[in-house]
């Protein structure tokens, strides 16, 4: 999908319609797997040695879960004007982000 589209399928978020955006948001990023890593989170090594110790598999659903997260992260950020990105800059993953919104 390229990013035309998504800009499309995506609205901006306005003061007077974060039901209506919220609800989209959802169903589109349901649509595209990513909407249990905004739900759910997921769980971050602590430290390079956390991450060192973890087995090929937690590596594998770690990097697709940071993927997923960047993926979410990059859809949100489509639907948001200047100010409110301001907002949520700081915030380090989608679930944070949705939190903040």
């Amino acid at each position: 999908m390229t990013t035309e589209n998504t800009q499309r399928l995506i609205s901006k978020l306005t003061k007077d319609n974060y039901d209506n955006w919220c609800i989209r948001l959802k169903a589109f990023l349901g649509s595209q797997e990513c909407i249990e890593i905004v739900e759910y989170g997921y769980d971050e090594p602590e430290s390079k040695e956390a991450k060192d110790s973890l087995q090929e598999a937690q590596k594998q659903v770690l990097r697709a879960n940071r993927k997923k997260d960047n993926k979410v992260r990059t859809i949100i950020y489509q639907g948001l004007d200047e100010a409110t990105f301001e907002i949520i800059a700081s915030a380090e993953t989608s679930k944070e982000i949705w939190k903040a919104l």
